[in-house]
């Protein structure tokens, strides 16, 4: 092949080589986006998510939509923009927050954003749409079912079909005094077997309540366990306390003392500094295990956290998907 066959033949590779190029960086866009919205970051995740969700991203969009209504406390018409976007992309979470209008702070104020469809019109098409898949069975269908009529029958339908999200507000609803229980002691067996389930499924909140349960009962095996685990989601409560206890500070559950880990976890904390006022401690956690290390100890800390960022997911606070 000469070389004027080799130009030509780059010079038409080159602009689909490009826009795979723009591709990646814009997918990456997104999920840095929501990474950043999942650690309360609101303003620098929006600059990201804008440019995977003008690239026609819909998850991007959807959480576009969430941070600026979120950032404003109402539904403004750019996040309705970008949430009417999403829906019609198929996102099943914009249909139901657009279904949700009514209840929005903008109708308090009298200045919701109009919409080419109505609020119920949009649950309506949500509907219409997850029936598809609810006729499979599919878990995450049936819990959207539950989100859009707000029937418990659907959530039970999910959380018996495995879904951990669904697993936990069927707890959450025990807890609460929904459903029925003839028995003393049934109703916080039902709590303890969903939430144990929805740890199983790898929900980082139930978790966190389940190993409230465990130590009541004593269970510091169990304690122990499902509390590396949540910390292993990236869930900041759940590192928190990992961390923490590692370095007893203090000794609560009889983890083996480890220093450097304890520091190097606490410290990665200091990343989540948009909301959720957990710097204080961050700064009195590390104080308080710096004071019983070396200097040498310190600095190999910084290693343990690079490595422990690199092998786990990111930081979270896991808010709801479908936030209120």
């Amino acid at each position: 092949m000469n070389y004027f066959a080799v130009l030509l033949l780059f010079m038409t590779l080159l602009p689909s080589y490009v826009e795979a190029q723009l591709n990646i960086e814009q997918e990456s866009a997104g999920d840095n986006g929501i990474t950043l919205y999942n650690q309360y970051k609101t303003a620098s995740a929006i600059s990201f998510l804008t440019i995977a969700a003008e690239a026609g991203d819909p998850e991007a969009q959807y959480y576009l939509g969430e941070a600026l209504r979120k950032r404003n406390r109402y539904m403004t018409p750019e996040a309705q923009h970008w949430y009417e976007a999403a829906a019609n992309n198929g996102s099943i979470f914009a249909m139901i927050q657009l279904g949700r209008q009514n209840d929005d702070l903008c109708k308090k104020m009298d200045n919701c954003p109009t919409s080419k469809k109505s609020s119920s019109e949009w649950l309506s098409q949500a509907k219409n749409q997850v029936m598809k898949e609810v006729r499979t069975g599919d878990p995450e269908s049936l819990y959207l079912m539950y989100e859009i009529t707000f029937d418990r029958t659907w959530l039970e339908k999910s959380a018996s079909a495995g879904y951990a999200l669904a697993q936990y507000w069927m707890a959450v609803g025990d807890r609460q005094g929904e459903g029925f229980f003839l028995l003393p002691g049934k109703r916080d067996e039902a709590i303890s077997k969903w939430l144990k389930a929805a740890s199983e499924g790898g929900n980082p909140r139930a978790m966190m309540e389940y190993i409230e349960i465990l130590y009541k009962k004593g269970d510091l095996e169990g304690v122990r366990r499902w509390l590396q685990a949540a910390a292993e989601t990236g869930d900041q409560k759940a590192i928190s306390s990992y961390g923490s206890y590692i370095a007893h500070a203090p000794d609560q559950v009889g983890y083996p003392l480890d220093l450097v880990k304890g520091y190097a976890l606490i410290s990665l904390l200091k990343e989540l500094d948009g909301g959720g006022a957990i710097q204080d401690f961050v700064q009195d956690t590390l104080e308080e295990i710096g004071s019983k290390m070396t200097p040498e100890q310190i600095e190999s800390s910084k290693a343990v956290a690079e490595e422990w960022k690199a092998t786990h997911p990111p930081l979270s606070f896991f808010p709801e998907k479908l936030g209120r």
